[in-house]
């Protein structure tokens, strides 16, 4: 019995230390005479490796109180697994590591999200009390955040304001996925806002396609994909919500483009360059009609004029 109980204690040991050390061991092997090998693995300090150097975010706006960064598409923020590399988290320890707290499970305080997929504006806060407000200010809502999109299809109206609740797709295999509430398989719907402007319509690698600009009123996981994947054009290059049709693109093509941030300590207000243009497609997306630039007088339709068409239930596609 006293023999199993240390079997199990070692074992759990070695996991722990396998998700939680940051520190840089030699590959070694813990043995319990006579039956159990357990191999831990060589854990590297996050940011110490040099294959991370690759590929580095540009950062938009350091002071002492955010630090708001370019993020790279197909870039986790952090990971508990040990061998993932290319992280945001891995980024910012090699260019900041005076900014690290190791008292921190990932090492930063992350005030919000982006997915693996999507690129650009990220805020980090540098200490806890710019972390409380940052986080203070995305639960109340007081922020606006703006994404560009290429759209799938031509999208028939300027200005859409879409309504439709979000939840968890409850089918056994798809808890990576949110789905609209429509569906039979959605489970805890939440209301979700998004309002939509069409900037550019043309053709990407000859198929046509929209360039719009997105702002997030609320923030659910997934919002701006189920959104647009509702209204019948998704977003190319999305994987997921395509349900796996969509794989020719190099990306999926959603960008965090601005970033209103008001605190008490300062108030943030940040733009990421638009990745989505001839130059940076490599020549597959073609503008064929312009309506909008992106400038304060489209911002400030986006905010507050009027909508073309508001869709609160799937009844109506654009």
């Amino acid at each position: 019995m006293a023999y199993w109980t240390t079997v199990q204690a070692v074992y759990s040991w070695a996991q722990k230390l396998t998700l939680w050390s940051k520190q840089t061991l030699t590959r070694f092997i813990y043995c319990i005479p006579g039956l159990v090998k357990i191999k831990i693995y060589k854990l590297m300090v996050p940011g110490s490796d040099a294959k991370v150097s690759h590929r580095i975010a540009q950062v938009l706006h350091q002071s002492p109180n955010f630090l708001v960064i370019d993020k790279l598409y197909d870039v986790l923020i952090n990971s508990n697994d040990p061998t993932e590399k290319l992280t945001v988290e891995h980024q910012l320890r090699k260019l900041f590591p005076n900014l690290a707290n190791d008292k921190l499970t990932h090492g930063f305080h992350f005030v919000h999200r982006l997915d693996y997929s999507t690129s650009g504006v990220l805020c980090i806060a540098c200490n806890k009390k710019a972390a409380n407000l940052g986080g203070d200010a995305f639960s109340a809502r007081k922020t606006k955040k703006y994404y560009i999109a290429l759209l799938r299809g031509h999208v028939s109206h300027e200005l859409i304001d879409i309504a439709i609740p979000i939840g968890v797709d409850k089918r056994p295999g798809y808890s990576h996925k949110m789905c609209s509430v429509d569906k039979s398989y959605c489970q805890y719907p939440k209301a979700a806002f998004t309002r939509l402007l069409v900037l550019q319509k043309g053709f990407y690698h000859g198929f046509p396609a929209t360039k719009v600009l997105l702002k997030a009123v609320t923030g659910r996981r997934h919002q701006l994909r189920v959104h647009c994947s509702s209204l019948g054009h998704t977003i190319i290059g999305d994987f997921t919500y395509s349900n796996g049709k969509d794989v020719l693109p190099y990306r999926m093509f959603l960008h965090s483009h601005r970033l209103i941030l008001p605190t008490a300590l300062e108030t943030i207000d940040v733009c990421a360059n638009d990745p989505f243009d001839i130059k940076h497609t490599n020549g597959q997306w073609l503008q064929v009609v312009h309506a909008n630039a992106i400038n304060l007088d489209t911002y400030e339709k986006l905010d507050c004029q009027l909508p073309d068409i508001i869709v609160d239930d799937l009844s109506s596609k654009t």
